[in-house]
């Protein structure tokens, strides 16, 4: 009996070849999207399972109330760190101060590289399960050490063992490695860490590092932890939480732990507590992948269900014969799972070659995990799932069939049969239409965010950072030698970049204050050269000029910085910082350089040479970059021998910033395609079997003078209809949905109406040329030859 099963499944398959084909495509390619889908949502949820202790690792974060306005961040102060480690050892297992991952200069011999590193304490290589290539865990106890990723140790020393060798660290301190360990992968939160810096030897050469052992208000810092077992996550939280608010008064601090489970999926804050984040992406794609697949399926039955009549003889016979009703629904249910097997096996083919291109729009490394026995079995359940979803609406169909009234030939479908296949091609044109909608909304909040006026001139500015002292105190030597390159327009230095406010500072005061009031504002530190390079927009007052001695201290304020003050004439207006009247000599127009999506930060401009971090350069716009490269290399090889010449652009820094909301939109587009593509197959294979089971039709409606363009209206408006209703749906649920999204952004772009009508007539020019080929088809046709074979 199953032998027969499969010999009819296959000799149907080989008989209506087309309907296959549409079948198996659609199936396979709705498969194939669930597939890549399913890589992409796993290794989102597997993010840091890579570290062997990843459930009962946290970072400590720190909540604080400033202009009126609570946030949270990784940013602690260095006091919390060695309370955590002293008072609450019944809690903690470890506990590790580090620093921000930033760029290190390291050479051996001629080679020079520079890599991402961290200074952390020594228990971190054993938090984070460090798998050790070579040496131990424990090199950093030697405050003379470092642990290197096994791609920089391969960079620097080749095939030969490093341990115990030396490495020149920023130019100015010897460094023996101590252990080599393996790569984090691409799904870690520190895989962009290559190198680990011992915390105690951060703290004994730097002067501020020494300072700031005991400052509760200088967050600077991370703080990672590991809890003991059976420790509790809330209940350690509550603890404490109120550590800090003991030493630091103001902006209502406290700390709370975020697990490293979380770090990735559930990293937005509202009010102290998380309030979602990347989660909700897995969720939308995963939303997205069962319609595709819903999609595909929904071809298959409405294809089965429309062919109907052509199997009904079969059915009376075999139930004249004595089958059972379950036996034909098991019948036609294997047949389903049989095509949905070849489609799987297509879909495997399908999604290796769409694999690269992928990984290139999510930015991820995902692979199909062939040896894992788990894929293969979700692999079975997942054919199984299809089959039994898309077969199981044509399989109850067709059993039911009355054989008597099948074999007298008075069987009819009914005038209500076709109902439920055109409820499917609504569905399916609404999750087509919707996803067209989400795409473009998608993609203008991102147009609409890039084109925010950014209060600076991008273009043809490049950035240096500072990793090594011998670049300090040389800035008048070096601007001089730049100028003199002729590729030069202007050089300055600056505490932060112009993409970026790496300072946030209290302390201020100003007459009329209120006195509850804890105001934050960013502080960068800058060079006289800054605003004329990077062109910023002076609208009150003066920029900072060597022709006042007395600028070294004044301050130039943002307009965001005015608001917060609430001064009418900012400038001459006197605020005091850390105990020093600075006057206000200029006001600037706000400059984007944190997110394009937020308001911008308050902040201060102040004069000061030794805060430089950063060297921004603005090249002549009628110079080629390629040979201002060329001119600016071997002045910095000239001033820094020890490093190599390594700068970043603007423009693309800024750009960087659009990333996720871009990866998401591409994402999307291809779903929302292929969507589309799977439901034009689908309308592509109802249109064929409309346009022979009414062949005899057109040929009479031919002869008796009908023309090309009635039978194609004749044959095209219902489609037209299934498609209005669609839109008529999709609209409203596509509005909904993107006016909750968009409201996570403070700079949003308006949902306009055209966006929809946009999206209306895309779909339906796309249903009509999909219908148009059959119905043309149709049209064309001689009608003596249908009606001679009738």
């Amino acid at each position: 009996m199953i032998k027969n099963y499969f010999k009819t499944a296959f000799r149907n398959l080989l008989k209506g070849r087309m309907y296959s084909v549409i079948n198996i495509l659609g199936l396979a390619t709705g498969m194939a999207i669930a597939l890549l889908i399913g890589l992409w949502i796993w290794d989102e949820l597997s993010f840091n399972r890579y570290h062997r202790n990843h459930e009962r690792l946290a970072q400590v974060m720190t909540t604080q109330t400033f202009n009126g306005e609570t946030g949270t961040g990784r940013a602690v102060s260095v006091p919390l760190g060695y309370e955590l480690r002293n008072k609450y050892t019944a809690d903690f297992k470890y506990v590790s101060m580090a620093s921000w991952n930033f760029d290190h200069i390291l050479a051996v011999g001629d080679k020079k590289i520079t890599e991402g590193g961290m200074w952390v304490q020594p228990e971190f290589p054993k938090m984070l399960s460090l798998k050790m290539v070579k040496g131990s865990q424990d090199g950093l106890k030697d405050p003379s050490s470092a642990l290197l990723a096994q791609s920089v140790a391969k960079a620097l020393f080749g095939d030969t063992d490093p341990i115990g060798k030396t490495v020149k660290f920023d130019n100015n301190t010897d460094l023996k490695v101590a252990g080599v360990y393996e790569d984090l992968p691409r799904n870690t939160t520190l895989n962009e860490t290559k190198l680990l810096i011992p915390w105690d030897k951060y703290v004994a050469n730097e002067e501020w590092m020494k300072n700031a052992q005991t400052q509760w208000d200088n967050h600077s810092w991370q703080l990672f932890v590991q809890l003991n077992d059976n420790v509790d996550f809330d209940k350690t939280t509550a603890k404490i939480k109120g550590i800090a608010r003991q030493h630091v008064k103001e902006g209502d601090e406290y700390a709370l732990l975020h697990p490293m489970d979380k770090w990735r999926l559930y990293s937005k804050f509202t009010n102290g507590k998380v309030d979602g984040g990347r989660i909700q992406f897995v969720w939308l794609f995963g939303i997205i992948g069962i319609f595709v697949l819903l999609l595909a399926c929904i071809n298959f039955m409405n294809l089965s269900t429309a062919r109907s009549e052509k199997r009904a003889r079969e059915v009376g016979i075999r139930k004249t014969m004595g089958s059972l009703r379950s036996q034909l629904i098991g019948q036609f249910l294997g047949e389903s799972i049989i095509v949905a097997f070849i489609a799987f096996v297509l879909s495997i083919g399908l999604a290796l070659l769409s694999l690269s291109f992928f990984n290139g729009l999510a930015d991820k490394e995902v692979s199909l995990p062939w040896s894992n026995p788990f894929f293969w079995g979700m692999a079975l359940v997942f054919i199984l799932f299809t089959g039994l979803i898309s077969g199981s609406y044509p399989a109850f169909y067709l059993s039911r069939f009355d054989p008597v009234k099948v074999l007298k030939g008075t069987f009819r479908a009914g005038r209500f049969a076709a109902l439920p296949r055109k409820i499917l091609v609504v569905v399916q044109f609404t999750v087509s239409i919707a996803l067209i909608i989400g795409t473009i909304i998608v993609f203008r909040q991102i147009q609409y965010a890039k084109s925010r006026p950014v209060g600076y001139t991008r273009e043809g500015l490049i950035s240096i950072s500072i990793n090594t002292k011998e670049l300090y105190g040389h800035y008048d030597v070096l601007r001089n030698d730049l100028l003199a390159t002729g590729v030069v327009a202007d050089m300055a230095e600056s505490s932060s970049p112009t993409t970026n406010v790496w300072s946030n500072q209290i302390g201020f005061d100003w007459k009329g204050k209120d006195p509850n009031a804890v105001p934050l504002f960013g502080t960068i530190a800058v060079t006289h050269d800054f605003g004329h390079t990077i062109g910023w927009q002076i609208k009150e007052g003066r920029d900072f000029s060597r022709n006042y001695t007395t600028d070294t201290g004044q301050i130039i304020l943002n307009e965001a910085g005015v608001k917060l003050t609430g001064f009418k004439d900012p400038v001459g207006q006197m605020i005091k910082w850390n105990d020093k009247d600075r006057m206000v000599i200029g006001v600037v127009k706000d400059m984007v350089m944190e997110s394009p999506y937020t308001p911008v930060k308050p902040t201060v401009f102040f004069l000061e040479y030794g805060w430089a971090n950063i060297i921004t350069i603005r090249i002549k716009p009628t110079v080629p970059v390629r040979e201002a490269l060329a001119k600016l290399e071997p002045v910095f090889k000239s001033h820094n021998p020890g490093s190599p010449f390594e700068y970043k652009f603007t423009d693309e820094q800024y750009a960087q910033k659009f990333s996720d909301e871009e990866r998401i939109g591409n994402l999307a587009t291809f779903f929302a395609v292929l969507a589309v593509f799977i439901s034009c197959l689908g309308l592509f294979g109802l249109a064929s079997f409309v346009a022979e089971r009414r062949t005899k039709e057109i040929g009479v409606r031919k002869v008796l003078g009908a023309s090309v363009m009635n039978i194609w209206q004749m044959l095209s408006k219902d489609f037209v209809s299934l498609v209005i209703i669609s839109c008529l749906i999709a609209i409203p649920i596509a509005w909904y949905v993107l006016h909750q999204w968009l409201q996570q952004y403070e700079y949003r772009t308006p949902i306009s109406w055209w966006i929809f009508t946009i999206a209306g007539v895309g779909a339906m020019a796309i249903a009509l040329l999909t219908v148009s080929f059959q119905a043309i088809k149709a049209a064309i046709s001689n009608p003596v030859k249908s009606l001679r074979s009738e």
